[in-house]
């Protein structure tokens, strides 16, 4: 990302998931909105994700089952699209790509993020996913404005 030590806040999920109901994520998103003001908030993901991999099992994985339930979501709203793929390897690193796009909606739907960028315009939601086959980092170009207006008719918190 070519920055500095301390020019990024950091946190991780496994599977880059960002629940609505996770109080450690939204903790954070809070505090980088209303305390550290930070104008770009991304959820970065990886293909070849293990999380990813594992939601898509059908094995009781246990106490992981209610947090891969997400991912598992994510397929079910993209099913046609996630079905119509023959590549099996092409399906899983879409599905990468729309976990990502959905996590990026579920950081979108917050009140810190919502209250902010229409009071100062910031932060703006970005989605990438890093390729670990080739070390380069890849733009889903998520139209932030477009989505944050689509949410707005049911969870505006502005």
């Amino acid at each position: 990302m070519g920055l500095e030590a301390g020019e990024v806040f950091v946190h991780r999920n496994i599977a880059n998931l960002v629940p609505t109901i996770d109080l450690n994520v939204m903790s954070v998103i809070n505090y980088a909105v209303r305390h550290l003001n930070v104008k770009h908030i991304i959820v970065c993901g990886h293909y070849n994700c293990g999380g990813v991999k594992a939601a898509l099992t059908s094995t009781d994985l246990g106490l992981l089952n209610p947090w891969l339930r997400n991912i598992r979501d994510v397929y079910r709203l993209h099913e046609k699209e996630l079905d119509a793929i023959a590549d099996e390897k092409a399906r899983f690193n879409r599905l990468v790509e729309l976990n990502v796009i959905e996590s990026c909606r579920n950081v979108i739907k917050t009140a810190e993020v919502q209250q902010s960028y229409q009071e100062r315009q910031f932060p703006i939601v970005h989605g990438w996913v890093f390729d670990l086959q080739d070390g380069l980092l890849r733009d889903l170009e998520i139209d932030f404005h477009e989505m944050l207006r689509e949410i707005k008719k049911i969870y505006n918190l502005a």
